[in-house]
């Protein structure tokens, strides 16, 4: 199994996630998306989550493959939440 295949839709995941919240749409944006574009944001996001879900378990089964998983979506939601508070930073200093 590549480690990769499963950290990346897991990291997108999560971006997809973040932007489907008024808060940071306002953030990076500067204004709040259609509601549609915000379910869309939200379902694709739960999406890859499980993509990444079952390339786990396909690779290393459910005891091993549930552990990667939860590792890779650990380190792709801190590496989101570290960006969104990097620019957060940022927009406040300017």
């Amino acid at each position: 199994m590549s480690h990769l295949a499963v950290f990346i839709p897991s990291l997108l995941g999560f971006a997809a996630l973040s932007l489907a919240m008024d808060r940071h749409q306002e953030d990076l944006f500067g204004r709040v998306l259609a509601p549609q574009a915000t379910r869309m944001l939200r379902a694709g996001g739960w999406l890859l989550l499980l993509v990444a879900l079952a390339l786990a378990v396909r690779s290393a089964g459910w005891s091993l493959g549930l552990v990667h998983y939860s590792g890779h979506t650990s380190v792709a939601a801190g590496l989101v939440f570290g960006a969104l508070l990097v620019l957060h930073r940022r927009k406040t200093a300017r």
